[in-house]
C-alpha cells in the first residue's frame, strides 16, 4: 500500500509539472525502498539534506542518481560528498564555496552549486544576502573557484499562509536570477517545496524541491 501510494502522488506530481521543470525528488527521512519505488518510474534526481544520510543512501542505491543536498552543509562534511554529488544546492557563504572548490580539485571534478540566497522575511537561520551572492557570482566569473560550476539560485519562502508575500519573494529572486544570467546566463532557479510549488512555478521556478507530497509526511522509527 506504501508504495502504490507514493507511486501515485509522484504521477499525479509529474502529469501536473511542467515539461520545463525539472523535479527534485526530496527523501531525506524516508527508506531506500520508498527511493528505488520512484526511481522505478524514471524519477533520477534526488534531493537530501544531511551529509550521513545522503552519503549511507548514495552507497545502496543506482549510482546513475542525480544527487542534490538541498540542506546546511558544514565546511567539514563537504569531503564526504566531493567524490560523487551532483549539485549543492544550498551555498550561504564564500568560507563554504572555497572548502567546495577544494574538495573538488582534489577529486578531479567540477561540482554545479547554487547559491542560496536569503529572500524570505523571517528570520532565517541559512542563505546569502543579495549583495553577497552577487559579489561571489562576480569573483567566480573572474576566475576564482575555477572547479565549481554556478549554475543558478535557490531560495526559500517564508512558510506562511500569505500567497502574496511568498510570491513577493520568489519574484524577487527571479529578478536577481535573470540580472545575473545577463552577465552568464545562469541555469537552475529552484525555489518552491510541497506546499507553495505551484506558486514558485508561476513566478519562473524552474526547478522544484517536493519531499512530503510524494513520500507522505516524514519517517520517523517507533
Amino acid at each position: 500500500m506504501f508504495s502504490k501510494n507514493i507511486a501515485h502522488n509522484y504521477q499525479e506530481i509529474k502529469k501536473n509539472l511542467p515539461e520545463e521543470v525539472q523535479l527534485v525528488a526530496v527523501s531525506k527521512t524516508h527508506p531506500v525502498e520508498a527511493v528505488l519505488t520512484v526511481y522505478n518510474l524514471g524519477q533520477r534526481v534526488f534531493g537530501e539534506n544531511k551529509v550521513q544520510e545522503l552519503c549511507e543512501k548514495q552507497s545502496l542505491l543506482p549510482k546513475d542518481i542525480e544527487w542534490h543536498l538541498i540542506g546546511h552543509l558544514q565546511t567539514n562534511k563537504v569531503k564526504y560528498i566531493a567524490p560523487f554529488i551532483d549539485t549543492i544546492q544550498s551555498v550561504d557563504s564564500s568560507k563554504l564555496l572555497e572548502e567546495i572548490d577544494k574538495q573538488a580539485a582534489k577529486n578531479q571534478r567540477k561540482i554545479k552549486i547554487l547559491l542560496q540566497v536569503k529572500i524570505a522575511e523571517e528570520e532565517s537561520k541559512f542563505g546569502l544576502e543579495i549583495h553577497e551572492a552577487k559579489e561571489l557570482f562576480q569573483e567566480w566569473l573572474n576566475g576564482k573557484f575555477p572547479h565549481i560550476e554556478i549554475n543558478g539560485l535557490m531560495g526559500m519562502a517564508t512558510f506562511t499562509d500569505d500567497k502574496n508575500q511568498v510570491k513577493k519573494e520568489f519574484t524577487l529572486l527571479k529578478q536577481i536570477f535573470d540580472k545575473l544570467s545577463l552577465q552568464k546566463p545562469l541555469k537552475l532557479l529552484s525555489m518552491g517545496m510541497s506546499d507553495d510549488y505551484p506558486v514558485a512555478i508561476s513566478c519562473g521556478a524552474n526547478s522544484v524541491r517536493i519531499g512530503s507530497a510524494i513520500f507522505g509526511n516524514r519517517q520517523y522509527d517507533l
